[in-house]
């Protein structure tokens, strides 16, 4: 009975790992598309900034808004290490470029309806260096 067991254990096994998913290849599919639509300001924080040569060069972390309701622009943390180095730069919200992986939605509360809340990345036209060289934001 040990025998039997063992036998169909090892079936399991190794049934399980010719199940596994096939190596993903990147489509056409995928590429980013540009990301449309109204956007909560508080999941653009965390969303990764790339460059042209698709370099992460830091993230948005935070959306700086004047006391007239216009938005200053946008924080990007470059740089750092373990909370060390951190480099806050405010660029322009049009010096930005957002987009989506093609198919990728998030679902707001309206019926039937898709609607992006945040994008995938957003891409700035500098690399790391340039960026770490720009004045550094003070709060």
């Amino acid at each position: 009975m040990k025998t039997f067991t063992a036998a169909l254990a090892l079936l399991m096994i190794s049934t399980a790992s010719f199940a596994q998913t096939p190596a993903h290849t990147p489509s056409q599919a995928e590429a980013p598309i540009a990301a449309a639509g109204d956007w909560s300001a508080s999941k653009l924080s965390g969303v990764n900034v790339y460059n042209e040569a698709n370099d992460k060069i830091g993230e948005i972390s935070d959306l700086i808004v004047s006391a007239q309701g216009e938005l200053r622009g946008v924080v990007i943390e470059a740089g750092g290490f373990l909370g060390m180095g951190k480099h806050h730069v405010l660029v322009a919200m049009n010096s930005l470029k957002f987009s989506n992986k093609a198919g990728k939605t998030t679902t707001g509360k309206t019926s039937e309806t898709k609607r992006e809340w945040y994008p995938d990345r957003a891409v700035l036209n500098v690399t790391k260096d340039e960026l770490k060289a720009m004045p550094e934001f003070k709060y």
